[in-house]
């Protein structure tokens, strides 16, 4: 319960006997990506030893409990479920405090989840606990106790999902906000910002207002960072990995309408005008980086780095006959370069040939490295959404989309749903499926199924089935955070056994914004 006089006379009341509201009242859906979850609102369940109030904003329902100061006080929810199986119990609660509020989550007298509910900025703003459970079929009982003298937080309502209806975007996103804060989450690189963007995009499907101003000022926070007031960042921009947070500046134009913002994409947009001085090849590829050790090359990386920023700031901001022509320039001269006969692309070209991974005849990468496919195809679909339909390399990308799908097609695993680290040697044992290119390759998919590029009939089942591989990759623990797995950290041109023997981690900030771009085109 909130520490003011009012709420203290309340408590002591209700210290006196359990203020019985009834059992949880009839359970209405809602809609909840995938599918529909179950709604129990707090109100509607039994209270021992707390209120229902409606003092402050954002609560669903008719209100929501306010529990006293007390280890002990609960609230308890009565929960039936059609079949027994594994379950998501997502508790909506606000904490106004500067502290967390520690609780014991129990299933039918079993504590199975002890969640601390970190506090929440004020009592107006909402967030979402989420703990895995086993219910059983029939009738079972959720409750919620504290365990300090604290108390539990507000608590507005309890979503019951099984596994597969989870809201898998929402969760891993309430994980990483309170696993970082924007000053900790990282700098200024591009994983980070391609985490950024990832949350945006869940910002612009969600319907709760307060919720959606939450995702973005977290994203203004960290950007805030790196942009002074004039609209100026700090950085040379070497490299189109260092460009792509640019995308985080747009989006928060596109937000706000401040002028910082734009200039602080001006500055990047710039850099990449002919005459500028970054470099390129003699057909215009733009070099990955500056750098006498990345001179001539082109990585695939580099589409996603650059031509999506260029193309958004052709959308949004102006300067869109050039904008549009360099991005969809760079999306032909590499693809010309590193697209195969089978669709996929090489991770690298180097125009000199002087590279020691580059062949000496064709100036290609030996491999074929499932993350670089991804970018492209990722960066192609987004770059093709965003310019005009009479665009003149329009008809070219779909052409190169198609073959791309064509080839992502063939070599997806039967098994797992998902894609090799190496995406045309499954069959060799050393090599494993990978998370994020997993999520892009089935994104592009998807984009390219719902465009109309591609026949549904015949790629429909590719994307199911990558769907449902790249959800075996995320969990949720007891301690109410998603784990992704199975990450391929960071990595350069190289040969085969250098990309299967990259480190597979967890909650990689590559693969946390390749699963937010996948979770939230698939599932919208």
């Amino acid at each position: 319960m909130r520490t003011r006089a009012a709420a203290a006379v309340l408590a002591l009341l209700a210290a006196c006997f359990a203020v019985a509201v009834g059992p949880a009242g009839p359970a209405h859906a809602a809609a909840a990506g995938p599918s529909a979850a179950t709604v129990h609102e707090a109100e509607n369940a039994t209270i021992f030893h707390g209120t229902v109030d409606t003092d402050h904003l954002g609560y669903t329902g008719t209100g929501f409990v306010n529990t006293a100061n007390e280890a002990g006080a609960y609230v308890e929810f009565a929960v039936d479920a059609p079949a027994a199986g594994a379950a998501t119990l997502a508790l909506r609660y606000s904490n106004g405090t500067t502290a967390t509020r520690p609780s014991g989550v129990g299933v039918n007298g079993t504590t199975v989840s002890t969640p601390a509910f970190a506090p929440t900025t004020d009592w107006n703003t909402w967030a979402v606990s989420r703990i895995p459970v086993t219910l059983k079929a029939g009738g079972n009982l959720i409750r919620v106790t504290a365990t300090t003298a604290g108390g539990l937080p507000d608590l507005d309502s309890l979503t019951v999902a099984d596994t597969l209806n989870t809201q898998w975007s929402d969760a891993l996103v309430d994980s990483t906000m309170q696993r970082y804060t924007p000053a900790t989450v990282g700098g200024w690189s591009y994983p980070v910002a391609l985490y950024m963007m990832g949350q945006y995009q869940l910002a612009q499907h969600t319907a709760d207002p307060a919720r959606r101003a939450a995702l973005i000022a977290y994203v203004r926070a960290w950007a805030d960072r790196f942009v002074d007031a004039s609209g100026h960042i700090a950085n040379s921009f070497t490299s189109l990995d260092s460009m792509m947070p640019g995308q985080v500046m747009i989006a928060l134009y596109r937000e706000t309408g401040q002028t910082k913002y734009g200039l602080a994409a001006k500055q990047i947009h710039d850099r990449l005008l002919p005459g500028a001085g970054y470099p390129t090849t003699a057909d215009g590829g733009f070099w990955h980086a500056t750098g006498a050790d990345r001179a001539n090359q082109l990585w695939a990386d580099g589409t996603f780095m650059a031509d999506p920023f260029m193309a958004q700031y052709g959308k949004y901001i102006g300067d869109s006959d050039r904008s549009f022509d360099i991005a969809t320039k760079q999306l032909v001269v590499y693809a010309s370069h590193l697209q195969q006969p089978n669709g996929l692309l090489k991770h690298a070209y180097d125009a000199s040939k002087a590279a020691s991974w580059a062949d000496p005849a064709t100036g290609l990468a030996p491999e074929t490295w499932c993350r670089a496919v991804g970018w492209y195809g990722v960066a192609a679909t987004e770059i093709l959404d965003l310019i005009p339909a009479d665009h003149p390399r329009r008809a070219q990308l779909i052409s190169i989309v198609r073959n791309l799908v064509q080839g992502m097609a063939a070599y997806q695993d039967p098994a797992s749903g998902r894609w090799f680290q190496v995406v045309d040697k499954g069959g060799n044992a050393d090599n494993w499926t990978e998370t994020s290119c997993s999520a892009m390759f089935t994104q592009t998919i998807d984009t390219a199924v719902r465009r109309g590029w591609v026949a549904r009939d015949t790629y429909q089942p590719v994307v199911d089935a990558g769907k449902r591989g790249e959800l075996a990759r995320i969990s949720l623990h007891t301690d109410g955070l998603t784990y992704l797995t199975g990450i391929s950290v960071g990595t350069n041109v190289a040969d085969y056994a250098y990309y299967v023997g990259r480190p597979r981690a967890t909650n990689d900030f590559h693969g946390l914004g390749a699963f937010l771009f996948f979770y939230e085109e698939v599932y919208h």
